[in-house]
């Protein structure tokens, strides 16, 4: 189906329904229970596992395929973000020009700094990523938010004003984003009992947006583009040697790369219309390499179980606080709930990275192939447990020791 082969096929779908039944599927305690603090179900935490998803499936394209390590992807996001917040202060809220002009003002400046950096490889690649990050961050936090030539608004950040030209908004249109008139925030909830369900437009928006997204990679993947893409990770010195210049396609994947980060930026202002010079700071870059390693390297699924991985630590994990331990250990005697609580502490609320740094590490040192190769050992693990009965009943005997 849509010249994919029957594997890639059953995967796109699979994506696909777990997508559509995200609403379900992240809110499985009733509304008020005590394991309602694990519910992930709402949208602006819904509508941030699919933005990073589209980032981690982008910076795979280049990291995974070719084994370039960029530092620097944050650039995009933020360069995406800016683009999309002025389409809103110069034409209108509609978030189809904003995230166009995103997708394009990244790809070009991603041109600019992949045709520089790609002159090195390995960690001077790194190195020089990081260091275009940097400096792309210094920009839009001073440099251009000087007051005659203010770009970013600097620690404020960009955002639309009242006094803006948006010279093709309607007079019946809504005040903030929206697609030809239906809002990104507008949320239809369904109470099923004890349970409540959020349907929000801009979850559907971004999740349509990364299923299209993650079928272009499938594609890039099994084409020859990704083939030369992976001989270049493979032995780029001896691709070199047979007289094959490797630099178009590894500056090609860099340009994707950044594209889907200028989109992933564009979808971020499209959900809230305000762009800031963190977004393109080293840590938003970090945060997009440990998804995709999360996740397992080179592999299709892998970068959006990374993200989501990582979002629902983030967003779950620091909600937790000693009143809500207090709340679930009430039933130990007083000095033992205290004792347990005071264990725990260090691993909620602002402490949860600790808990993911752990998580991280296990990862890494059990299964160095990310969570796709947890997946498969424990889909092999169940397959020889279904095959044992056979093998008993098959009528085949051991001979005795």
């Amino acid at each position: 189906m849509l010249g994919l082969n029957k594997k890639d096929t059953s995967l796109l779908i699979i994506v696909g329904i777990l997508t559509m039944l995200a609403p379900f599927i992240l809110n499985p305690f009733p509304e008020g229970s005590a394991m309602a603090q694990f519910n992930a179900g709402y949208p602006d935490l819904m509508q941030r596992f699919v933005i990073f998803g589209i980032f981690a499936i982008g910076f795979n394209i280049l990291f995974g395929l070719t084994g370039y390590l960029s530092f620097g992807h944050a650039a995009f996001l933020g360069v995406g973000s800016y683009s999309a917040v002025w389409m809103f202060k110069l034409l209108s809220y509609n978030i189809i020009p904003a995230i166009a002009l995103s997708v394009v003002v990244a790809g070009v400046f991603s041109l600019l700094i992949g045709f520089v950096s790609l002159r090195r490889s390995g960690i001077y690649f790194s190195i020089l990523t990081l260091a275009f990050a940097q400096m792309s961050f210094a920009l839009a936090y001073s440099v251009l938010s000087n007051p005659k030539f203010n770009l970013t608004n600097g620690e404020t950040g960009l955002q639309v004003y009242a006094d803006d030209p948006q010279i093709l908004q309607g007079a019946n249109s809504p005040d903030l984003p929206h697609l030809f008139g239906l809002p990104m925030r507008a949320t239809y909830t369904l109470d099923v009992g004890a349970w409540s369900f959020d349907f929000n437009a801009g979850y559907y928006l971004c999740a349509v947006i990364m299923m299209v997204v993650f079928y272009l990679s499938i594609r890039i993947f099994r084409s020859p583009f990704g083939m030369m893409l992976r001989a270049v990770k493979s032995n780029q010195q001896r691709m070199n040697y047979t007289g094959l210049n490797s630099k178009p396609y590894t500056l090609a994947a860099f340009v994707i790369s950044g594209m889907y980060a200028g989109l992933a930026g564009g979808l971020m202002a499209a959900m809230d219309p305000l762009a800031g010079a963190e977004r393109m700071q080293w840590t938003a870059s970090g945060e997009v390499v440990l998804m995709t390693i999360l996740g397992g390297t080179g592999t299709l699924i892998g970068p959006v179980l990374g993200a989501g991985f990582i979002k629902y630590f983030e967003n779950i994990f620091s909600k937790i606080n000693d009143n809500v331990l207090h709340s679930w250990f009430a039933f130990l005697p007083d000095g033992l709930e205290d004792a347990v609580v005071f264990l725990i502490h260090p691993f909620i609320g602002k402490g949860w990275h600790l808990t993911l740094g752990i998580l991280f590490m296990l990862v890494v040192i059990y299964l160095p192939g990310g969570l796709v190769e947890g997946g498969q050992r424990l889909l092999n693990r169940l397959k020889r447990k279904k095959s044992k009965p056979d093998d008993a009943t098959s009528g085949k005997t051991e001979p005795a020791e």
